[in-house]
Protein backbone atom coordinates (compact mmCIF):
# COMPACT_ATOMS: atom_id res chain seq x y z
CA UNK A 1 0.00 0.00 0.00
CA UNK A 2 1.24 3.37 -0.83
CA UNK A 3 2.41 5.71 2.09
CA UNK A 4 1.48 9.53 1.43
CA UNK A 5 2.83 11.21 4.49
CA UNK A 6 0.11 13.53 5.54
CA UNK A 7 -1.28 14.67 8.87
CA UNK A 8 -5.04 14.68 8.98
CA UNK A 9 -5.40 16.82 11.81
CA UNK A 10 -6.09 20.32 10.98
CA UNK A 11 -3.07 22.66 10.83
CA UNK A 12 -3.84 26.15 12.12
CA UNK A 13 -0.71 27.62 10.26
CA UNK A 14 -3.15 28.66 7.30
CA UNK A 15 -4.25 32.31 7.93
CA UNK A 16 -5.49 32.73 4.31
CA UNK A 17 -7.64 35.54 3.76
CA UNK A 18 -11.19 34.72 2.06
CA UNK A 19 -11.61 32.72 -1.06
CA UNK A 20 -12.23 36.30 -3.90
CA UNK A 21 -14.68 33.64 -5.93
CA UNK A 22 -16.93 31.62 -4.69
CA UNK A 23 -18.92 29.18 -6.64
CA UNK A 24 -21.50 26.59 -6.26
CA UNK A 25 -18.75 23.73 -7.54
CA UNK A 26 -15.44 23.07 -8.54
CA UNK A 27 -14.27 20.00 -10.11
CA UNK A 28 -10.58 19.25 -10.25
CA UNK A 29 -8.57 16.59 -12.06
CA UNK A 30 -5.42 15.27 -12.92
CA UNK A 31 -3.24 17.18 -10.22
CA UNK A 32 -0.03 14.35 -10.40
CA UNK A 33 0.98 15.36 -6.47
CA UNK A 34 3.82 13.21 -6.29
CA UNK A 35 5.22 14.30 -9.64
CA UNK A 36 8.30 16.47 -10.48
CA UNK A 37 5.51 18.28 -13.59
CA UNK A 38 2.86 18.76 -10.76
CA UNK A 39 2.74 22.19 -10.71
CA UNK A 40 1.53 22.50 -6.42
CA UNK A 41 2.44 26.26 -5.58
CA UNK A 42 -0.03 27.39 -8.62
CA UNK A 43 -2.57 25.22 -7.37
CA UNK A 44 -2.32 26.09 -3.61
CA UNK A 45 -2.20 29.33 -5.11
CA UNK A 46 -5.97 28.87 -6.96
CA UNK A 47 -7.35 26.87 -3.91
CA UNK A 48 -6.39 30.30 -1.59
CA UNK A 49 -8.60 32.39 -4.03
CA UNK A 50 -11.35 29.97 -4.74
CA UNK A 51 -13.99 28.81 -3.11
CA UNK A 52 -17.27 25.94 -3.93
CA UNK A 53 -20.21 24.68 -1.90
CA UNK A 54 -18.94 21.56 -3.52
CA UNK A 55 -15.56 20.07 -4.64
CA UNK A 56 -15.03 16.93 -7.24
CA UNK A 57 -11.69 15.64 -7.17
CA UNK A 58 -11.57 14.18 -10.55
CA UNK A 59 -8.96 11.51 -9.98
CA UNK A 60 -5.14 11.75 -10.60
CA UNK A 61 -4.80 13.77 -7.47
CA UNK A 62 -2.06 12.20 -6.35
CA UNK A 63 0.52 9.98 -8.42
CA UNK A 64 0.84 6.78 -7.38
CA UNK A 65 2.26 5.10 -10.40
CA UNK A 66 5.46 7.96 -10.07
CA UNK A 67 6.09 7.88 -6.21
CA UNK A 68 6.27 3.74 -6.88
CA UNK A 69 9.56 4.59 -8.71
CA UNK A 70 10.83 7.94 -7.44
CA UNK A 71 9.46 9.07 -4.16
CA UNK A 72 8.89 12.93 -4.17
CA UNK A 73 6.73 14.59 -1.33
CA UNK A 74 8.23 18.52 -1.03
CA UNK A 75 6.35 20.56 1.21
CA UNK A 76 4.02 22.17 -1.05
CA UNK A 77 2.31 18.90 -2.15
CA UNK A 78 1.61 18.65 1.27
CA UNK A 79 0.33 22.40 1.33
CA UNK A 80 -2.39 21.24 -1.26
CA UNK A 81 -2.96 18.26 0.56
CA UNK A 82 -3.90 20.17 4.07
CA UNK A 83 -5.37 23.24 2.04
CA UNK A 84 -8.22 20.86 0.81
CA UNK A 85 -8.79 18.83 4.26
CA UNK A 86 -9.64 22.47 5.44
CA UNK A 87 -12.11 23.64 2.72
CA UNK A 88 -13.71 20.38 3.68
CA UNK A 89 -13.27 20.96 7.49
CA UNK A 90 -14.89 24.44 7.16
CA UNK A 91 -17.89 22.87 5.47
CA UNK A 92 -16.92 22.23 1.87
CA UNK A 93 -18.69 18.70 0.42
CA UNK A 94 -15.39 17.38 -0.72
CA UNK A 95 -15.73 14.31 -3.16
CA UNK A 96 -12.74 12.19 -4.08
CA UNK A 97 -13.41 10.05 -7.57
CA UNK A 98 -9.75 8.04 -7.68
CA UNK A 99 -8.15 7.71 -11.17
CA UNK A 100 -5.50 5.15 -12.62
CA UNK A 101 -3.14 6.98 -10.93
CA UNK A 102 -3.96 6.89 -7.64
CA UNK A 103 -6.65 3.70 -7.71
CA UNK A 104 -4.90 2.93 -5.11
CA UNK A 105 -7.99 4.83 -3.03
CA UNK A 106 -10.10 2.56 -5.11
CA UNK A 107 -9.97 0.17 -2.68
CA UNK A 108 -12.09 2.43 -0.19
CA UNK A 109 -15.15 3.69 -1.91
CA UNK A 110 -17.83 4.47 0.00
CA UNK A 111 -15.35 5.52 3.21
CA UNK A 112 -14.68 9.65 4.14
CA UNK A 113 -10.85 10.41 5.17
CA UNK A 114 -10.51 14.14 7.02
CA UNK A 115 -14.05 15.04 5.66
CA UNK A 116 -14.01 14.06 1.98
CA UNK A 117 -15.94 11.15 0.31
CA UNK A 118 -14.23 8.42 -1.60
CA UNK A 119 -16.72 7.32 -4.48
CA UNK A 120 -16.16 5.94 -7.75
CA UNK A 121 -18.41 7.92 -9.95
CA UNK A 122 -21.10 10.24 -8.78
CA UNK A 123 -24.13 11.91 -10.36
CA UNK A 124 -23.77 16.05 -10.21
CA UNK A 125 -27.18 17.70 -10.18
CA UNK A 126 -26.62 21.51 -11.29
CA UNK A 127 -28.27 24.32 -10.63
CA UNK A 128 -30.99 24.33 -13.27
CA UNK A 129 -31.66 20.50 -12.34
CA UNK A 130 -29.65 18.98 -14.87
CA UNK A 131 -27.82 15.74 -14.54
CA UNK A 132 -24.41 14.94 -15.30
CA UNK A 133 -22.21 11.44 -14.29
CA UNK A 134 -19.08 12.80 -13.00
CA UNK A 135 -15.94 10.33 -13.56
CA UNK A 136 -12.12 9.97 -14.23
CA UNK A 137 -12.73 8.38 -17.15
CA UNK A 138 -9.57 5.94 -17.28
CA UNK A 139 -11.81 3.11 -17.87
CA UNK A 140 -13.01 4.48 -21.45
CA UNK A 141 -8.88 4.80 -22.32
CA UNK A 142 -8.20 1.47 -24.19
CA UNK A 143 -4.54 1.68 -23.76
CA UNK A 144 -5.30 1.83 -19.79
CA UNK A 145 -7.59 -0.95 -20.23
CA UNK A 146 -5.42 -3.66 -22.34
CA UNK A 147 -1.89 -2.72 -22.53
CA UNK A 148 -1.37 -1.21 -19.02
CA UNK A 149 2.72 -1.32 -20.06
CA UNK A 150 2.37 1.10 -23.00
CA UNK A 151 0.68 3.30 -20.74
CA UNK A 152 3.43 3.22 -18.61
CA UNK A 153 5.80 3.83 -21.15
CA UNK A 154 3.62 6.94 -22.58
CA UNK A 155 3.66 8.37 -19.01
CA UNK A 156 7.53 8.30 -18.51
CA UNK A 157 7.89 10.03 -22.37
CA UNK A 158 5.55 12.18 -21.09
CA UNK A 159 7.58 13.09 -18.04
CA UNK A 160 10.51 13.75 -20.09
CA UNK A 161 8.94 15.91 -22.25
CA UNK A 162 7.87 18.46 -19.76
CA UNK A 163 11.43 18.24 -18.65
CA UNK A 164 12.96 18.50 -21.57
CA UNK A 165 10.26 21.16 -22.52
CA UNK A 166 11.78 23.55 -19.49
CA UNK A 167 15.14 23.96 -21.60
CA UNK A 168 13.95 24.25 -24.89
CA UNK A 169 11.57 27.57 -23.58
CA UNK A 170 14.58 28.54 -22.06
CA UNK A 171 16.62 29.07 -25.30
CA UNK A 172 13.06 30.58 -27.32
CA UNK A 173 12.60 33.26 -24.65
CA UNK A 174 16.42 33.89 -25.26
CA UNK A 175 16.17 34.23 -28.74
CA UNK A 176 12.81 36.48 -28.03
CA UNK A 177 10.08 33.85 -28.62
CA UNK A 178 7.10 33.21 -27.09
CA UNK A 179 6.58 30.02 -25.10
CA UNK A 180 5.75 26.70 -26.91
CA UNK A 181 4.77 23.47 -25.13
CA UNK A 182 7.26 20.71 -26.20
CA UNK A 183 4.96 18.32 -24.40
CA UNK A 184 1.49 19.13 -25.19
CA UNK A 185 2.19 18.64 -28.81
CA UNK A 186 4.19 15.70 -28.20
CA UNK A 187 1.11 14.14 -26.17
CA UNK A 188 -1.64 15.32 -28.53
CA UNK A 189 0.54 14.27 -31.70
CA UNK A 190 0.59 10.76 -30.75
CA UNK A 191 -2.85 10.46 -30.13
CA UNK A 192 -3.99 11.95 -32.94
CA UNK A 193 -2.31 9.08 -34.77
CA UNK A 194 -5.02 6.77 -33.39
CA UNK A 195 -7.65 9.48 -33.56
CA UNK A 196 -7.39 9.03 -29.27
CA UNK A 197 -9.00 12.38 -27.67
CA UNK A 198 -12.19 11.98 -30.21
CA UNK A 199 -12.58 8.42 -29.65
CA UNK A 200 -12.12 8.70 -25.90
CA UNK A 201 -14.87 11.76 -26.03
CA UNK A 202 -17.27 9.70 -27.29
CA UNK A 203 -16.85 6.61 -25.41
CA UNK A 204 -17.66 8.57 -22.53
CA UNK A 205 -20.39 10.58 -23.86
CA UNK A 206 -21.79 7.42 -25.01
CA UNK A 207 -21.81 6.42 -21.36
CA UNK A 208 -23.41 9.72 -20.09
CA UNK A 209 -26.40 8.83 -22.89
CA UNK A 210 -26.76 5.31 -21.48
CA UNK A 211 -27.14 6.47 -17.75
CA UNK A 212 -29.44 8.79 -18.97
CA UNK A 213 -27.73 11.88 -17.55
CA UNK A 214 -28.24 15.11 -19.86
CA UNK A 215 -23.58 15.37 -19.37
CA UNK A 216 -20.72 13.74 -18.35
CA UNK A 217 -18.35 15.72 -16.20
CA UNK A 218 -14.11 14.06 -16.39
CA UNK A 219 -10.82 14.31 -16.63
CA UNK A 220 -7.68 12.01 -17.60
CA UNK A 221 -6.67 13.23 -20.91
CA UNK A 222 -5.46 16.05 -19.94
CA UNK A 223 -7.45 18.11 -22.48
CA UNK A 224 -9.87 20.94 -21.21
CA UNK A 225 -12.79 21.44 -23.01
CA UNK A 226 -16.50 21.86 -23.20
CA UNK A 227 -18.66 20.93 -26.25
CA UNK A 228 -21.59 18.78 -27.33
CA UNK A 229 -20.17 17.07 -30.17
CA UNK A 230 -21.31 13.94 -29.25
CA UNK A 231 -25.17 14.18 -28.67
CA UNK A 232 -24.14 15.37 -24.94
CA UNK A 233 -22.92 17.83 -22.84
CA UNK A 234 -19.19 17.11 -22.66
CA UNK A 235 -16.73 18.87 -19.84
CA UNK A 236 -12.99 18.28 -18.84
CA UNK A 237 -11.32 19.60 -16.44
CA UNK A 238 -8.04 20.01 -17.83
CA UNK A 239 -5.09 19.21 -15.40
CA UNK A 240 -2.34 21.64 -13.27
CA UNK A 241 0.56 19.63 -14.90
CA UNK A 242 0.57 22.09 -17.58
CA UNK A 243 -2.82 23.91 -18.69
CA UNK A 244 -3.58 24.47 -15.17
CA UNK A 245 -7.29 24.58 -15.71
CA UNK A 246 -10.40 23.80 -13.24
CA UNK A 247 -14.00 23.89 -14.29
CA UNK A 248 -16.65 25.63 -12.10
CA UNK A 249 -20.23 25.75 -12.36
CA UNK A 250 -21.59 28.94 -11.05
CA UNK A 251 -25.15 29.41 -9.08
CA UNK A 252 -27.45 29.59 -12.16
CA UNK A 253 -25.59 26.22 -13.32
CA UNK A 254 -24.08 27.50 -16.37
CA UNK A 255 -20.23 26.11 -16.41
CA UNK A 256 -17.22 28.12 -17.17
CA UNK A 257 -13.23 26.65 -17.79
CA UNK A 258 -10.77 28.57 -15.54
CA UNK A 259 -7.39 28.96 -16.70
CA UNK A 260 -5.03 30.12 -13.67
CA UNK A 261 -1.95 31.77 -15.44
CA UNK A 262 1.56 31.19 -14.18
CA UNK A 263 2.67 35.06 -14.02
CA UNK A 264 0.28 37.33 -12.49
CA UNK A 265 -2.57 34.74 -11.10
CA UNK A 266 -5.29 36.09 -13.64
CA UNK A 267 -8.19 33.83 -14.54
CA UNK A 268 -8.28 33.91 -18.53
CA UNK A 269 -11.89 33.87 -19.94
CA UNK A 270 -12.70 30.04 -21.52
CA UNK A 271 -12.62 29.79 -25.32
CA UNK A 272 -15.83 29.82 -26.66
CA UNK A 273 -18.20 26.98 -26.87
CA UNK A 274 -20.63 25.87 -29.24
CA UNK A 275 -23.68 28.19 -30.13
CA UNK A 276 -26.23 27.29 -27.33
CA UNK A 277 -23.45 26.40 -24.45
CA UNK A 278 -23.81 28.21 -21.74
CA UNK A 279 -20.47 28.76 -20.53
CA UNK A 280 -20.25 32.01 -18.64
CA UNK A 281 -17.28 34.40 -19.91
Amino acid sequence: MLQIPVDFKEQSADTDAPASRKFRTLFISDVHLGSRGCQANLFLNFLRDHDADTVYLVGDIVDGWRMRSSWYWPQAHNDVVQKLLRKARKGARTIYIPGNHDEFLRDYYGTHFGGIEVMETAIHESADGRKFLVLHGDVFDVVVRNARWLAYFGDWAYDFAIFTNRYFNWVRRKLGLTYWSLSKWAKHKVKNAVNFIGEFEQAVALEARKQNVEGVICGHIHHATIHDLYGTRYMNCGDWVESCTALAEHYDGTFELLTWTIPEGNLLPARAAPAGVPVAA
